[in-house]
């Protein structure tokens, strides 16, 4: 029989640990996912997530797929053979915009950056002169990497924008109708403090005229979404059978966030992160995201020379039951990745996450 796990300190790159609340909230009676009271509990999450966006797209709601579903979503939708799509790139999850966009028939137009740097916009704008779409990671999980997509979203010309904002919504600013933001998408499991399975996704009027209108994946075809959604009708058209358990816990979450108030949240990941990178350089650890682009929500250490990175992995896991992140691809031996995410997001974790990584380095 598999051994059952009291508790987990989840300190990387996601999941998070969640909101008590979402947690409860889980627990809740099954109901059907056309019941009355489930309808009233997909608007309400719709609505909490429009706040989270910083949008009044009706078109705003939780996609049943985790983060990876929701770039999928994007991209199908808004383009197909032949388009351009001009993708930033500056760690891992601007790579898979390229591959999803290329399955989907667009001519990947990428943008390279240096990973650890923050996307450079003046490049981005100027790589084609007419994209279909632009794409950018808000904030990059790969690295730790904060880009301003504002200034992308101001100065997109004709083109549509989309935006990842998986490590950013429910923690960081996040402004998609102010920033010109016309497709985004995100996951549930890190600021929001949900378990993973949905992904909130808004998608602007203009987006949605220029929609695929009969787009690869009927799954993922924002115009059944919609309806399913009851956006901008008000009405229901059965679409799938939607993840009501899940649903619950993000509402649940979402009242407990807008509760708090979002720029009390906000500031409670910025005092947790900044607290972090202070703790990790005081240790004697060097940061590996630039300077001024440093997320809040996930910080990434430089392995020092000598150390192995997994011991020490290894280590706090055994030790203390916590979870903290590898790099990935070619930095994976060579970064460490902390997220201090939804309820993580908290000076005690700081605390934790510093006596335990000290400790680890000495016996590791």
């Amino acid at each position: 029989m598999p051994a059952i796990l009291t508790s987990r300190y989840l300190f990387g790159p996601g999941p998070g640990n969640a909101y008590p609340e979402a947690m409860a909230a889980l627990s809740h009676p099954v109901i059907g996912h056309l019941d009355p009271v489930f309808i009233e509990r997909l608007d309400r999450t719709c609505a909490g997530l429009r706040t989270v966006w910083g949008t009044a797209n009706t078109r705003t709601l939780p996609l049943s797929a985790t983060g990876s579903g929701g770039m999928e979503a994007a991209f199908v939708n808004t383009v197909s053979d032949g388009d351009v799509a001009v993708v930033a790139v500056n760690g891992l999850f601007g790579e898979r915009m390229c591959e999803v966009a290329r399955r989907c028939g667009a001519t990947v137009v990428r943008v390279d950056h240096a990973w650890g740097q923050p996307v450079d916009a003046e490049r981005v704008l100027a790589a084609h002169p007419a994209p279909k779409v632009i794409a950018a990671v808000h904030a990059e999980t790969s690295t730790g990497v904060l880009s301003d997509i504002a200034t992308l979203g101001a100065n997109k010309g004709d083109a549509l924008f989309i935006a990842d904002a998986v490590t950013s919504i429910g923690g960081l600013e996040l402004l998609a109708d102010q920033w010109g933001i016309d497709v985004g998408y995100a996951g549930t499991q890190k600021c929001l403090g949900v378990p993973p399975g949905l992904s909130p996704f808004t998608v602007s009027e203009r987006a949605f005229e220029r929609r695929i209108r009969d787009p690869r994946s009927w799954y993922l075809d924002i115009g059944l979404l919609g309806g399913y959604a009851g956006a901008a009708t008000g009405s229901r058209t059965y679409h799938h059978t939607a993840p009501v358990t899940m649903i619950a816990g993000l509402e649940a979450a979402l009242d407990r966030i807008l509760a708090e108030g979002l720029e009390a949240v906000q500031a409670r990941h910025h005092a947790a992160g900044a607290a972090l990178r202070a703790g990790l350089q005081e240790l004697g650890l060097e940061l590996f995201a630039a300077e001024g682009s440093r997320l809040d929500s996930l910080t990434t250490v430089k392995v020092p020379d000598g150390v192995d990175p997994a011991a020490v992995r290894g280590y706090l896991l055994r030790n203390f039951s916590m979870e903290i992140g590898a790099g990935v691809g070619a930095f994976k031996d060579i970064v460490w990745r902390i997220g201090t995410m939804g309820p993580n997001a908290s000076p005690a974790t700081v605390t934790l996450v510093l006596g335990a990584l000290k400790e680890a380095l000495a016996k590791a």
